[in-house]
């Protein structure tokens, strides 16, 4: 059968094939260190475990509204009261399954084909593939390690044309760690409301951030931006429920009604029993999450000591998420036992092979001079990793000398 012409557009996607290379190797027997992880190394918590074993042993394994329990709905809307100092009733709420749906329905429904979506990069390596599946273009906007790889006024300013309908923000950042503060955000929301662009804020990593950081809603900061954003949210990470596939998009009701009819033609509910899981996550007293992060920054502070002290790479110190953006081109044209590294996929292809290491290529986020590293695994695997990150370092220098 001939597919279709926009499919043939799309990419694999990098960080799964990477991972399922790791447990394949893993299940063969082979000793695999893998930094590619997008998702915490932690259990999702007992209370929410719980809240769902609740809901099968009541029954509540049917089909709900398109959109969303109401209770869930409503627990949304007092989180983004509480959290984000945002003011939303439940029909500007729409439950998807996961965030990824909910930026992929946001965009379908907020584009034509031909129109434009703003991405600056590094990016998540997604975006600019749903993008492409609506039939609008990815406008890639690089932007600079000096500037912790965040888009300035300016260079929005410069880029945005007749086009461009949408921009798309991450924060915190995946795959930099990047945090926007609440002055970068506003000189940014003056730029979208002069050239009057909608706003898609992906805000999955939000309880993820160290330090001094603040995560900071841009949706939050006026009406005029709150009417043309969606705020786009979920369980993933905070809660460490990636595989239960629930996320949440925040907007104007209009929009939301819209992504609703076409929710309810692709997947009609997200599942269920993940929704009265969620209700529990959401009203939970945050503990876990607390500890999680308290990890998270410990593991953080020791893999930037870590890679502080190896020459010829650089990388801005993650403000928020559990990622590592190092730029490793300086090691481009070394080789080992014959493999040249000509790039950032290159790179991590021999270190898999050489190394038993797994990292993630920038070239799909944008940045084929970098790799990504996660550190949401245990210390020991960071330990291992790190040394084996650094003994493929010195394979490749040597070979340079």
């Amino acid at each position: 059968m001939k597919l279709s012409k926009i499919v043939g557009t799309l990419g694999d996607s990098a960080t799964l094939a990477l991972n399922s290379l790791a447990q394949q190797m893993r299940a063969e027997g082979i000793d695999v260190i893998s930094f590619g992880a997008g998702e915490p190394g932690f259990n999702t918590p007992q209370y929410i475990c719980e809240a769902a074993a609740r809901a099968m042993e009541t029954g509540f394994t049917r089909y709900t509204a398109v959109a969303g329990i109401p209770d869930l709905r409503e627990a949304i809307c007092t989180k983004l009261t509480q959290d984000n100092n945002l003011d939303y009733s439940p029909k500007q709420i729409i439950v998807s399954c996961g965030a990824k749906h909910s930026v992929f329905n946001a965009v379908y429904v907020l584009c034509e084909r031909g129109d434009r979506v703003l991405i600056p990069a590094p990016y998540w390596l997604s975006y600019p593939e749903m993008v492409k599946a609506v039939g609008a273009e990815p406008l890639i906007v690089q932007t600079a390690e000096k500037n912790n790889y965040k888009i300035t006024p300016e260079q929005l300013d410069e880029t945005i044309d007749k086009r461009t309908k949408i921009l798309l923000i991450n924060s915190p950042n995946n795959p930099t760690g990047s945090v926007y503060s609440e002055g970068e955000l506003r000189a940014i929301g003056k730029v979208a409301e002069k050239k009057d662009i909608a706003i898609i804020s992906d805000e999955i990593y939000e309880h993820i951030v160290y330090g001094d950081a603040k995560h900071v809603s841009i949706a939050s900061l006026s009406p005029a931006l709150k009417e043309r954003t969606v705020v786009v949210n979920g369980f993933s990470k905070a809660y460490a429920m990636t595989g239960w596939r629930l996320g949440y998009a925040a907007g104007p009701p209009e929009v939301i009604k819209a992504m609703g009819r076409l929710q309810a033609q692709m997947t009609s509910n997200a599942n269920s029993i993940a929704q009265k899981a969620g209700v529990a996550a959401i009203q939970g007293d945050g503990k876990e999450v607390k500890l999680m992060v308290e990890e998270f920054s410990f593991r953080k502070t020791h893999v930037v000591s870590r890679l502080a002290g190896i020459p010829d790479i650089s990388f801005p110190e993650p403000c928020g998420a559990f990622y590592i953006f190092v730029d490793i081109s300086g090691y481009y044209g070394g080789a080992v036992d014959g493999e040249t590294i000509t790039g950032s996929e290159s790179f991590c292809r021999v270190c898999l092979n050489k190394e038993r290491l797994v990292l993630i290529p920038g070239k799909p986020f944008g940045a084929d001079g970098c790799v990504r590293i996660s550190f949401a695994v245990s210390m020991e695997d960071l330990e291992d990793g790190l040394d084996r990150f650094e003994r493929f370092l010195e394979r490749l220098k040597d070979s340079q000398d």
